[in-house]
């Protein structure tokens, strides 16, 4: 068992051997590809956050109830996520963002740049926006957190949510992650190459050892016949075409003489 296992190694170490040339070309091409996709076509992604706060005044009456209120805020953050993605937010926000250079064009695509999220259990939200421009993207997030905050208080006639922190501008593109993708080029271009290789040899039905013949097929083994390289067949064609021009003759006095001293006499 252990036998044909170690075969069975050895077998594809030699076809990737053999196929080598095969497998660096093919790595070469994908993981050229890759970086031409990366740095020429793929355009470049930037972020901005403005983080909110939920925390509802309390009166001096209420502050025995301060725990509970609390984890009624956090709890009302889901509702206020929905709030910020909702038509009658992203409305306004896209009519004062949609002349933007990088506005993503349209309001499901402006719902899809933006992302909210918060730690458990913490009063303070993030809202991040993803656009083609650094610029955009700090306002797109800072109109948003602007109306969020003005039409909650119509909708919800609560006045706790405030604005932490301003989203700026950041100018260091989130994607794409260039040395990631020329690192999974790379790989996918070894995978590729290592598929290619196994193909070319089990597509391949020229008979290049004894054992086949003799093991598989079970035929009598008369021989090997070795191949003779084409460049050796036109030198020796060569050589021999040259000797019958220098061949020695023998002149009538006895002695030898070369085919041109011949002509002379």
């Amino acid at each position: 068992m252990d036998s044909e296992q170690t075969i069975s190694v050895m077998q594809i170490l030699g076809i990737l051997r053999k196929r080598l040339r095969l497998i660096v070309i093919t790595t070469l091409v994908v993981t050229i590809a890759a970086a031409f996709v990366t740095f020429f076509v793929m355009t470049p992604k930037y972020e901005a956050t403005t983080e909110l706060l939920v925390n509802r005044k309390l009166s001096a009456s209420d502050q025995a109830a301060a725990l509970q209120q609390t984890q009624a805020d956090v709890q009302m953050i889901s509702t206020y996520k929905d709030i910020i993605t909702s038509p009658m937010v992203l409305k306004r926000v896209s009519q004062t963002v949609n002349n933007y250079p990088g506005y993503p064009g349209s309001i499901s695509n402006l719902k899809d740049a933006i992302s909210i999220s918060n730690e458990q259990n913490s009063q303070v939200f993030s809202v991040t926006v993803e656009t083609s421009d650094a610029r955009t993207s700090a306002a797109i997030a800072n109109t948003t957190a602007k109306v969020f905050k003005r039409q909650v208080v119509k909708m919800m006639s609560v006045h706790n949510v405030s604005v932490v922190s301003k989203a700026t501008p950041n100018f260091g593109a989130v994607s794409p992650r260039k040395g990631l993708n020329i690192i999974v080029g790379l790989i996918a271009g070894v995978i590729l190459g290592g598929g290619l290789a196994f193909a070319r040899e089990l597509s391949d039905k020229t008979v290049t050892d004894e054992t086949f013949l003799t093991e598989e097929l079970g035929l009598t083994g008369l021989g090997l016949i070795s191949e003779i390289d084409e460049k050796e067949i036109v030198k020796q064609q060569q050589a021999k075409r040259h000797a019958k021009r220098d061949v020695l003759i023998t002149g009538s006095n006895g002695m030898i003489e070369s085919r041109e001293q011949h002509r002379r006499v």
